[in-house]
């Protein structure tokens, strides 16, 4: 841990679990979880973050579902940031919440739970009931604000959006800051962190990106830069030198746009894309080429999410499109945030808008 904090200075220390974090200091906390039928230990690591410096408490989650690895990786490298040392306040980052599901590549528990529906749990609930207590207990009710990282499932991928209550003010303020393209007034659900947290005054968001099992950079990016965003509007750190957040819009609402037959997809228009009512946004066809069906937008908007698989049954799921009150507007940001992320656009861009 780092030097005692001056006299004169805030003093209080934030107890995760049975470790003590005065102001100035950081700590790993590994918070016991459960024993394996290996009779092997299993433990949440959590990094908490002091600084000298009063401010608001926030907590960085990730891999609630298991398989999702891009906030991981967000989580890894903004804790390598050097500007952290300029914080107020606290950062409770936890990379892998679903320690179970992880280990395993799984989006569930061993129980075959969802942990995202298992809040607020319980002491000696399921495993899934166990492990959201304890998360909830040691890391959530401690904090004033938190951002949860997600990806899309197995075989599906998510453009770079926020999700949130976005009719309570300070959800929609978090939303705003972070940066994204796109965010989604999202409802809440029955058992998930964002209901539990709510139920007890605390605002949290969810950032989807990319897909499960697998790492997307310009995602990675995006999450990082979207966090430090979100902390500057927090004061928990110093203003950027860069330009201000990427320009976000609301989308009105989405659906998916499902498959009208079976058979093998091809054409399938980009994550991100712009689509008019009645564009074409694929083509389902047989094995022999004897039959193919249109699968068309059935309104304006943008492709937030795609099934990244050539293959589909009737009814499948295979585009997430978003309405909006302006696509123009929606193109724009998403063209912008692009232009910022985008490696192969990276050129065009001022470097201290990707290292901020």
């Amino acid at each position: 841990m780092n030097a005692a904090v001056k006299p004169g200075r805030n003093t209080q220390p934030i107890t995760v679990g049975e470790v003590a974090v005065r102001p100035g200091e950081r700590a790993t906390v590994d918070l016991p979880v459960a024993r394996l039928y290996t009779d092997t230990s299993l433990h949440m690591p959590v990094k908490v973050i002091r600084g000298r410096r009063a401010g608001p408490v926030l907590f960085v989650s990730a891999a609630v579902h298991g398989d999702e690895l891009n906030g991981v990786e967000i989580i890894r490298r903004l804790l390598k940031r050097k500007v952290l040392k300029s914080l107020r306040g606290t950062l409770l980052a936890v990379p892998i919440v679903n320690v179970h599901g992880f280990i395993d590549q799984s989006r569930y528990l061993p129980d075959r739970r969802d942990l995202n529906r298992s809040f607020p749990g319980s002491a000696r609930g399921s495993i899934a009931a166990r492990l959201a207590n304890i998360f909830l207990k040691e890391v959530v009710l401690k904090s004033q604000f938190g951002i949860d990282l997600h990806t899309g499932a197995v075989d599906r991928a998510n453009l770079p959006q926020i999700r949130g209550n976005l009719d309570e003010p300070q959800t929609a303020e978090l939303a705003r800051a972070f940066g994204a393209p796109v965010m989604v007034n999202a409802s809440l659900r029955e058992g998930s962190l964002r209901e539990c947290a709510a139920k007890h005054g605390i605002p949290v968001v969810i950032y989807e990106a990319g897909e499960a099992l697998r790492f997307d950079e310009v995602s990675i990016r995006a999450g990082i830069r979207g966090i430090l965003q979100v902390m500057r509007m927090l004061k928990m750190l110093p203003a950027g030198r860069g330009k201000a957040a990427n320009h976000t819009v609301e989308a009105r609402s989405t659906s998916w746009v499902r498959a009208p037959a079976s058979g093998i997809v091809s054409g399938a228009v980009r994550l991100g894309a712009r689509v008019r009512e009645g564009d074409r946004l694929a083509v389902i066809s047989d094995p022999l080429g004897d039959r193919e069906d249109m699968v068309r937008a059935p309104y304006a908007g943008i492709v937030i999410g795609t099934s990244r698989l050539p293959l589909a049954h009737e009814g499948d799921a295979l585009f997430h499109l978003a309405a909006f009150r302006s696509v123009g507007k929606a193109a724009d940001a998403v063209e912008e945030f692009a232009t910022i992320h985008d490696p192969a656009l990276r050129r065009t861009v001022e470097p201290n808008l990707l290292e901020t």
